[in-house]
């Protein structure tokens, strides 16, 4: 057993036991509430640079499989597109971590899949405390440190504090695909979406998929001409990392979007990349909303929704307040029940609109899947009134 410490950037040292690979990592340290969906979590290219700590004491229990990883493979060959395996956290801070696989699906355990993909981390330490570290003193710089990367903890201290904060990082180039790619419907398709990739989890055009939509994936530097020779029904904003205030390019993308009236819907990174494409600003939230059990309310309806999240940075507004752009008026459309943060915006046309949220349900609740349909209705107005053939 080999000897592991998390190390916050206020100074606070956990001393645990090495969980994967043996080294040191660097990120923000967050933590997520989801009691399952590690997997998921784990592979999720929003958490590209962050140290995840689990706040579910036991981790591991259904191990690794080949089936349920969410990231597409990003930047790489042909042959890496799909491969929804790849690990994009940071590091793993874990309580206690199962001792015996069981699942008919596992090919391998979570431990052993970390190390095999290189992720430090560090088990054995009490993640309540840590959680409540974060709450009170906000998502810090931290690191994990084991084996040869050990020193004296004023050392790993400043190793800590010489990375760049998650605030102005432009992380969406990093996850994104390098190269377009096309996902195709498993009947005939009704309609063709662009999806910009800003960190586009694989569920998402599984979700498109299913309704009939062959959905083209564009990298996100892509410009507006390359989702005009594409003739869509629509365009989607995926989730993403990073601060959305250094995603200008994406910004202007949306504007022009916008601007042609192709029907957009976004979500996560992407709805705070249409709200500032409305001219709102954003800021970075103290520890954000990591889980699957986040309530969100919608302002119109007074319903509902459990959600799955991943967001550091939020949208600045409130609950139904609406406000001019330069597309039309517009509205906060959604907030969190528990602290009120904006968690959707759209154009009264309707013909735009975004969630904070993840309605692919990877891993997470279902609730929110009917907004796929929403977007199907918008392209099928569109195509009854001969705005698109």
């Amino acid at each position: 057993m080999t000897a592991a410490v998390l190390v916050l950037e206020n100074g606070q040292v956990f001393r645990g036991r090495e969980y994967g690979a043996v080294g040191e990592t660097l990120g923000e340290a967050v933590f997520c509430t989801a009691m399952t969906g590690y997997q998921e979590t784990l592979t999720d290219p929003s958490y590209h640079r962050q140290i995840v700590v689990a706040t579910a004491p036991q981790i591991g229990n259904t191990g690794w499989n080949d089936e349920d990883g969410e990231s597409t493979g990003s930047a790489g060959s042909e042959d890496e597109v799909g491969d929804s395996g790849k690990i994009w956290v940071a590091g793993y801070a874990v309580r206690n971590p199962t001792r015996r696989v069981s699942n008919w699906r596992a090919t391998t355990s979570l431990e052993d899949e970390l190390e095999r993909q290189g992720i430090v981390g560090i088990a054995g330490i009490d993640t309540r405390t840590v959680v409540r570290v974060l709450r009170d003193h906000g998502s810090m710089r931290a690191g994990v440190f084991s084996g040869a990367a050990l020193a004296d903890d004023d050392e790993l201290l400043a190793r800590v504090r010489s990375q760049p904060s998650m605030k102005g990082a432009d992380l969406a180039g990093e996850v994104s695909t390098d190269r377009g790619y096309l996902v195709e419907p498993s009947g005939d398709p009704r309609f063709t979406v662009v999806a910009v990739d800003l960190g586009i989890k694989t569920n998402t055009p599984r979700m498109l998929a299913e309704r009939g939509v062959a959905v083209h994936v564009l990298p996100a530097d892509a410009g507006f001409a390359a989702i005009a020779e594409l003739k869509p029904d629509g365009v989607f904003l995926s989730n993403g990392p990073g601060d959305p205030a250094t995603a200008d390019n994406a910004v202007a993308l949306t504007r022009e979007v916008l601007a042609a009236d192709i029907p957009l819907f976004g979500i996560c990174f992407g709805n705070q990349i249409l709200g500032r494409a409305f001219g709102r600003g954003t800021y970075k939230m103290k520890f954000g909303h990591r889980g699957i059990n986040i309530p969100v309310l919608d302002v119109a309806t007074g319903k509902v929704s459990i959600t799955a999240q991943n967001h550091g940075f939020a949208l600045e507004g409130e609950a139904g307040e609406e406000f001019d752009t330069d597309f039309g008026r517009a509205r906060v459309s959604h907030v969190c029940a528990n602290d009120g943060t904006v968690e959707g915006v759209e154009l009264l046309s309707g013909r735009a609109f975004s969630v904070q949220y993840h309605p692919e349900a990877a891993a997470g609740p279902h609730d929110a899947a009917y907004l796929f349909d929403r977007f199907v209705s918008v392209m099928e107005a569109d195509r009854a009134h001969g705005t698109r053939s």
